[in-house]
């Protein structure tokens, strides 16, 4: 257990003793704090007109109730929305938009930087080694393949869970600052089918947004991480990893126009529609999604390791 922790260590002071790192992590602040001042330069001035536009929603939404043949769908939708709207009334809960909590969550969306800069760092750590021939200098050690596979594997999920934490706190602080922490006590509110308004810690629910979205980040990773052992060019690992994470992102909806589509890697790899009940084809669930990725990590890990434990290091 020492030996990897001594290994994982290691593996940490290479990479944070690169400049490459350092500059990959500030560049996400950046980008962070820009996108949040742009959007609040966009928004509209919170003030009470929110509740004249609560009750004309209401109004609105009882008059085509009243005298419209909607299909039953919307009509569900107008209920929901209405009762929503009288509930943000009746305790003076004004719309989340326009506040720290809305600038946090729209930061989520950049949790694909936060993949994208760890799939950079992933495809290095196996195929840099021979790329720089420092592989048969960390073989000669003590410990087995399997750790020091291991300790760059935890390494890699360390720094990716290092990056998603300074995303969430820089976010949350930029937004605070724009949009100031009066906000930072509301709730987060849901509508059942019956119309009844249920209130969620909203705190909590950012940290689910976040966490799932960790899931699909950690999947990438692991299958960056793969293919680092497979190829011995450092930028033939990156470049095949980026590659293969825009590419299924793209080739999900498509795939997902056949039955056989729920069954692909990237159509599970998002688990935040399940948090609002809507999945992304017909007989996906939340359950079916978690078993394809355990699937999935199951055997990327398992040929990440069978491949570095037979690779010949003496060419």
């Amino acid at each position: 257990m020492i030996r990897l922790l001594n290994l994982i260590l290691n593996e940490q002071m290479k990479m944070y003793g690169r400049v490459r790192t350092w500059i990959l992590a500030i560049l996400l602040v950046l980008i962070v704090v820009t996108s949040a001042i742009l959007s609040h330069s966009n928004h509209r001035a919170a003030d009470d007109d929110w509740k004249k536009r609560a009750a004309d929603t209401i109004q609105h939404n009882q008059t085509e109730l009243a005298s419209s043949d909607l299909p039953e769908k919307f009509k569900q939708q107008m209920r929901e929305e209405s009762a929503l709207q009288q509930y943000m009334l009746d305790h003076n809960y004004p719309p989340t938009d326009n506040t720290l909590w809305s600038g946090t969550l729209s930061a989520a969306g950049l949790i694909l930087l936060v993949t994208l800069f760890t799939v950079i760092i992933a495809g290095d750590v196996v195929a840099g080694e021979f790329t720089w021939g420092t592989i048969k200098l960390l073989l000669i050690r003590p410990a087995s393949r399997s750790k020091i596979l291991l300790s760059k594997y935890l390494s890699t999920l360390i720094f990716a869970l290092t990056l998603l934490v300074l995303l969430f706190l820089s976010a949350l602080v930029v937004n605070g600052v724009l949009y100031g922490f009066d906000a930072i006590s509301l709730p987060h509110l849901t509508v059942d089918k019956q119309a009844q308004v249920h209130e969620k810690n909203m705190l909590l629910y950012v940290f689910a947004t976040y966490g799932l979205k960790l899931v699909e980040l950690v999947m990438i990773v692991t299958l960056a991480f793969m293919i680092s052992t497979v190829f011995r060019s450092a930028s033939l690992a990156i470049g095949l990893s980026i590659f293969i994470m825009f590419a299924g992102q793209s080739l999900t909806y498509l795939f997902l126009q056949y039955t056989w589509g729920k069954y692909f890697l990237f159509a599970n790899t998002d688990l935040t529609p399940y948090l609002e009940g809507q999945p992304l084809a017909e007989g996906m669930s939340l359950g079916f999604s978690i078993t394809m990725l355990l699937v999935y990590f199951i055997v990327f890990n398992a040929l990440s390791w069978e491949i570095f434990r037979r690779r010949d290091v003496a060419a």
